[in-house]
């Protein structure tokens, strides 16, 4: 893989985060950590699983260790690993398992984003599977006292993931496009 300046990556993952997942409002908790900057972006250097597996026990440990006030998530994104989304959602088993192995079970979660990411039953170019498609493949660290604060704070929490079928449908692969244009 072509070797990037983290600089430049984690502008892309910015400029995602800002054009789609805040501008569209595909969650709607993510625009106040952007906003008081307690996003914590990391670029891997990993080439293989067991460095990236190495990294997301570092990283896991540093957000439960580090101040909310300051670092509310980490984007650990890790470009020359896991390109493939099959080979991406596998490992995601192996970060929840990290997780449980730092005992952080019920204190920090894994989400994913994958420039390919296929949800269950839909077919790659299904424009649901937008919400989260990222740049490059990350790993999103949250603390679970956070999404339990937002989501009891947000009404109707449980519908987002409907919402957001809604407004990418209603936005279609074409606006999808002009979001990067």
């Amino acid at each position: 893989m072509n070797v990037q300046n983290p600089d430049v990556l984690i502008s892309s993952m910015k400029n995602w985060l800002e054009r789609a997942v805040i501008g569209l409002n595909l969650c709607p908790f993510a625009k106040a950590v952007h906003v008081k900057e307690q996003i914590r972006y990391v670029v891997s250097d990993a080439q293989n699983e067991e460095e990236l597996l190495a990294d997301l026990l570092h990283e896991l440990q540093l957000l439960y260790d580090a101040d909310p006030e300051k670092v509310e998530t980490t984007l650990l994104i890790h470009p020359h690993v896991l390109q493939d989304f099959l080979d991406y959602n596998d490992f995601l088993e192996i970060a929840d398992a990290a997780v449980s192995e730092l005992a952080l079970d019920g204190e920090i979660q894994v989400a994913s984003f994958h420039p390919d990411y296929q949800f269950a039953e839909t077919r790659y170019e299904d424009v649901e599977n937008f919400s989260n498609r990222a740049p490059y493949p990350c790993l999103h660290l949250l603390r679970e006292s956070s999404v339990e604060k937002a989501v009891a704070a947000f009404p109707d929490a449980g519908k987002i993931y409907e919402k957001n079928i809604e407004t990418l449908k209603s936005l279609g692969a074409e606006g999808w496009k002009k979001l990067w244009v």
